[in-house]
C-alpha cells in the first residue's frame, strides 16, 4: 500500500488469554417459541413445532446447544455462519486511539487481509465491534462480519496488526474505503 498518500497509524491490540466456544448458548432472553415467531426465524416455526414441541418454553440458547451436543445441526439454521467459531476478546492497547475515526486495515504477516471504516470511533468499532462477541452477534439477526472478523483475528492473533488512516471526513472515509477495497480486494472482505 506505498501507493496511498495518507499516514498508516499502527494501533496495537491487546488480546485477552480466553478462547471462546459455544458463545450463542449464552443467549437467554428468548425462548425457542419466541424466537421462531420473530420475522427471521418464521421459517423454522413448523420445523420447531413438529420436531422439539416440548422445547418450546427453552431459552434459545441451551435449545441450541442441546442440539449441537446431541449432533442435531438443525442449530445451525438460527446461527448466520459465521455464528460458531472462535472467538477471543481483543482491544485497543493505547487510549490515545479511542476516539479516532478514519478507514483502518488489518495486516496478517504483513499482508493486506481486511479493509473497512470507522466513521465514529475506533474504541467502538474494535473493542466493541470486533473485538467483542456477545451470543447475539452470534444469530442470523446479528452481526456476522464482527463473527467472521474476530475469528480470523482469533486464529492469527499473533501475526496481526491493526493499521488506520485518520480521518474526520465521514463522506472521504466511505469514497477512500469503496477506492481502497475495489483496488486491493483484500480476501477478508469478500463475501464467502
Amino acid at each position: 500500500m506505498n501507493d496511498i498518500k495518507h499516514k498508516l497509524i499502527e494501533v496495537p491490540l491487546r488480546f485477552e488469554p480466553e478462547i471462546y466456544i459455544n458463545i450463542f448458548k449464552n443467549k437467554k432472553n428468548s425462548t425457542l417459541q419466541k424466537t421462531v415467531k420473530s420475522p427471521r426465524y418464521k421459517s423454522l416455526a413448523n420445523t420447531v413445532i413438529k420436531s422439539y414441541p416440548t422445547e418450546l418454553d427453552t431459552n434459545i440458547g441451551d435449545f441450541l446447544i442441546k442440539l449441537k451436543t446431541k449432533g442435531d445441526d438443525f442449530y445451525k439454521e438460527f446461527l448466520n455462519k459465521y455464528g460458531d467459531l472462535e472467538y477471543s476478546t481483543f482491544y485497543l492497547d493505547n487510549k490515545m486511539h479511542y476516539n479516532l475515526k478514519g478507514v483502518y486495515f488489518y495486516y496478517l504477516n504483513n499482508e493486506l487481509k481486511y479493509i473497512g471504516r470507522c466513521r465514529d470511533n475506533m474504541k467502538k468499532r474494535v473493542n466493541f465491534g470486533y473485538g467483542k462477541i456477545s451470543p447475539k452477534k452470534c444469530f442470523k439477526d446479528g452481526q456476522s462480519t464482527n463473527c467472521k472478523i474476530n475469528a480470523l483475528i482469533t486464529k492469527n492473533k499473533n501475526s496481526i496488526v491493526l493499521k488506520l488512516i485518520s480521518l474526520n471526513d465521514i463522506t472521504e472515509i466511505a469514497r477512500l474505503e469503496s477506492r481502497l477495497i475495489l483496488k486491493y480486494n483484500p480476501e477478508w472482505n469478500k463475501r464467502t
